[in-house]
């Protein structure tokens, strides 16, 4: 199956009419929105002239039109079962903002002479504060009702145009102000041809990257006002809208006005641009900090900058003209020639705005007004677009701007931002994305202080096979980010950001393919890993690595912790990457003859290695094993071949005198209750095992249910009872799954936590996929993550079963198996 859009799926049918391999159907399924309408765009409700409507429609960029798909993010990594509803789809935060499609809401307004109502983003206080009523009465005003002539955008847009409001989103300032310089992006942020003319119906489009997907987010353009002034930003220009249209939207993308408050610009300049956002402290900035800076300017990088907070006072300002706390926009990066009687060469220069707009700037060298510009001719004043008006923007040497400010943000632009026209010699970074997530019990294992559990996280490789084109010591570029999904948008649920970093690790040439074990990690250092592990949306590092193959490893700080999240890595060269992941099944013996591979019909009676298929027979021989014909129908070719141990496999030790005892017992047990016909169901089954388990294992006894899974795994001809054969092959599955569950209850607590579950199944000869030990987990688990005795042994018994019945129908061993529909409720129902 694969995912489109969030409400189309493509589904693969695999069937098969018996005289050669399986065909494929493809057919693909799109579902409405939740807003409970008949059709997939969903109702239509339109507002305007005295009467209220409001519009769901569906869909986006499907009809057409020359307007790109921004299409919703990809599904999450956490297992869906196929035909059922999704809980995680019903909650998503933004199905209905990215359901909305501007073309398809403005041909409706206009059929029925109306203007737009959001019914996704009211205009009440709710939108505007989560946490607490409004301190004044705000009053929403469409912009011709503020003034007499609105204008979307008046004579181009400018970093000059916005100006901050009384929300404290100064960070969003400084990135839209960054965005301004480059009108290519600006642009695609905000698209030029709307106006309050030709076509006016109360409704605006912007464009955001959200978590790996461009997005398409309608606004109507009621805005917040106070005495018929804007409350929030706004622009020099009273008639000019585009500014705070662009906030409403950022503001309903992640719920509210008030969350945008307090935040990275560089969070912003991510969702400007689609790129990698990199932070420096300036106070242990690397020597080559002016370099990077200046190849990030030439390639349209997006830069901002801080002073840290004083705790004692909000946005307190210095004696320098800067204020504390506060969030500044980078606008240009270059070095400056200066030539006087007495020296010549070039300064590096950083031209800085800060978003107030006004005289609240630096005051030092080359400041406004002073007598370092008397050094520069009028001609380079003039190129450099030098004002020495109180709007905010100032130019710094690098050396004041380094001593002066602590904190550095720079987003890279992605691979698909530069245009062909636009490289001019300049190289775009190779990039690769993973979604990713992490589900507490299954693989939220937390950092490396955590090591028990660290090694169940995420894990990703990535090869890296060229190093830089200008890297003397030929190494490798790596920008490695890793991005927190909806945690701003969810602050209303009372969550707030995760403490979230990553490791790295060097994989050496000869490791097989899969997740690294946890053995690997104690006795492996990390060879690169993030600065730091911070609660921010978003944690970015530059690394210089050697070729080779590495494997990164995204975490929470703390384990247990839920989140979805997305790893990005920008390199210079070209590299791979994917997630480590096993597939689900058995893990093969090797043996000495291919003939004797386990297919089909066939069983395999193993005493020296296991198999989840083995049957075993009572004999004196632990190295040999005997291939048992399980039908009439079988080759005769019958013998003994030597095997090889294989790694991850338990050896069957000789039985204990306790086992002894227990074997003598069942053996008893089993003739007394059979009676004649020698077999017994499951209900005479559960009496025989509780007798001799609950003895040995604190617990409430085999429930009916797993007896009757223990019956159905040996009942090939649905007679519903076990005979004295099959229960010897029972029992010794029985005896391997107590020992390997005793061997990983390591506390002696009587059950296994979620995380020694997997080991505990792979030492059973079950391989799994991430997607499918997150299903039986969700499945077999208590309340607080925990498996009992009991429920271990149902789970390996169903797994064996299951693979069981699919390998038999796989005879190919291709991956696929067709089922008609009788047999796939038998093999799924009876089991």
């Amino acid at each position: 199956m694969s995912y489109t859009t969030r409400t189309t799926r493509t589904v693969r049918t695999f069937y098969s009419d018996g005289r050669g391999p399986p065909k494929v159907e493809t057919k693909t399924y799109t579902y409405g929105d939740d807003s409970g309408g008949s059709s997939v765009n969903g109702g239509f409700n339109i507002g305007g002239g005295g009467r209220r409507f409001q519009i769901r429609v569906g869909g986006g960029g499907q009809d057409g039109s020359d307007q790109p798909n921004y299409s919703a993010p990809a599904f999450s990594q956490r297992p869906q079962v196929i035909g059922r509803a999704s809980r995680k789809e019903k909650k998503d935060p933004f199905s209905g903002v990215i359901n909305q499609s501007y073309d398809e809401i403005k041909k409706r307004c206009q059929e029925e002479g109306c203007l737009f109502e959001d019914p996704e983003f009211e205009a009440e206080d709710s939108s505007i504060f989560f946490s607490r009523a409004p301190p004044r009465p705000f009053e929403w005003k469409r912009p011709h009702e503020i003034c007499d002539n609105p204008v979307f955008i008046a004579d181009g847009a400018s970093r000059f145009d916005v100006q901050q409001g009384e929300l404290g989103d100064c960070w969003l300032l400084a990135a839209i102000a960054s965005l301004t310089v480059n009108q290519r992006l600006f642009a695609k942020v905000v698209p030029p041809d709307q106006s309050f003319e030709d076509g006016y119906c109360g409704l605006f489009r912007f464009h955001f990257w959200r978590q790996g997907e461009w997005v398409e987010v309608v606004v109507d353009d009621r805005l917040p006002t106070y005495y018929g002034q804007l409350t929030f930003m706004h622009s020099v220009d009273k008639n000019e809208f585009w500014s705070a249209l662009l906030e409403k939207a950022y503001a309903k993308l992640e719920g509210s006005y008030e969350s945008l408050k307090g935040g990275s610009t560089c969070e912003a300049m991510v969702d400007f641009t689609g790129g990698v956002s990199e932070f420096f402290d300036l106070r242990k900035a690397p020597p080559n900090l002016f370099s990077i800076m200046l190849k990030a300017s030439q390639r349209g990088s997006l830069m901002g900058c801080s002073i840290d907070a004083d705790p004692n006072q909000l946005e307190a300002r210095l004696s320098n003209g800067l204020v504390m706390g506060h969030a500044y926009s980078i606008t240009s990066v270059l070095l400056m020639d200066i030539e006087t009687p007495s020296m010549s060469g070039k300064i590096p220069m950083v031209r800085v705005r800060n978003p107030w707009g006004n005289e609240a700037e630096w005051k030092g060298r080359w400041s406004d007004q002073s007598r370092e510009w008397s050094l520069i001719p009028d001609s380079q004043k003039e190129s450099m677009g030098l004002t020495f008006d109180d709007d905010g923007e100032f130019w710094m040497s690098f050396d004041d701007f380094s001593k002066n400010f602590e904190k550095l943000e720079i987003c890279n632009l992605g691979p698909d931002s530069l245009e062909e026209d636009e490289l001019d010699g300049k190289k775009r970074w190779e990039g690769h994305t993973e979604n990713g997530e992490w589900i507490p019990r299954v693989n939220a294992g937390g950092c490396r202080n955590y090591l028990d559990t660290f090694w169940t996280n995420p894990q990703y490789r990535v090869t890296l096979t060229d190093p830089d084109d200008d890297d003397d010591d030929d190494l490798c570029t790596m920008l490695v980010g890793v991005l927190q999904k909806d945690r701003r948008k969810k602050r209303k649920e009372g969550l707030d950001m995760l403490t979230i970093g990553y490791v790295i690790y060097k994989i050496p040439d000869d490791t097989k393919e899969g997740p690294l074990p946890l053995n690997f990690f104690k006795y492996n250092a990390s060879c690169a890993k993030s600065n730091n592990f911070i609660n921010m949306r978003e944690v970015c590092t530059r690394h210089k690595l050697p070729p080779g193959q590495y494997c990164i490893i995204p975490s929470t700080f703390e384990p247990h912790q839920e989140g979805n999240f997305l790893l990005r890595l920008y390199t210079e060269q070209c590299a791979h990457s994917h997630e480590l992941d096993e597939e689900t099944g058995i893990i093969e013996e090797q043996v000495s003859e291919p003939c004797m591979k386990v297919i089909g019909v066939y069983n395999v009676v193993n005493r020296g290695v296991y198999s989840p298929f083995n049957d075993y027979t009572q004999n004196a021989d632990y190295t040999r094993r005997i291939l048992v014909p399980t039908v009439a129908s079988a080759p005769p070719s019958v013998g003994r071949q030597e095997v090889k141990k294989v790694p991850g496999y338990r050896e069957i030790p000789p039985p204990t005198d306790e086992e002894q005892e227990q074997e003598q017992a069942l053996k008893a047990s089993f003739r007394r209750v059979a009676g004649d016909d020698m077999e017994i169901d499951a209900y005479e089954l559960r009496d025989i095992l509780n007798a001799v388990f609950t003895k040995e294992f604190v617990f409430d006894g085999f429930s009916l249910d797993t007896t009757r899974s223990m019956v159905a795994m040996h009942d090939g001809d649905l007679s519903g009872k076990l005979g004295f054969d099959e229960f010897k092959v029972l029992w010794a599955d029985l005896r391997r799954w107590k020992g390997v569950f005793k061997e990983y209850d390591r506390d002696r607590s009587g059950n296994l936590s979620s995380y020694e579950l997997r080991s505990a199944l792979h030492a059973s000869g079950f391989r799994l996929s991430n997607r499918t030990f997150s299903a039986l987990v969700m499945r077999y688990s208590s309340k607080n993550g925990n498996i009992e005795f009991g429920d271990f042994i149902l789970c390996a018994i169903r797994m064996k079963t299951m693979l069981a019945s699919f390998r038999n129908i796989d005879v190919d061993n291709s991956g696929h198996a067709a089922f008609d529909l009788d047999t796939f409720i038998q093999t799924v129902m009876y089991s």
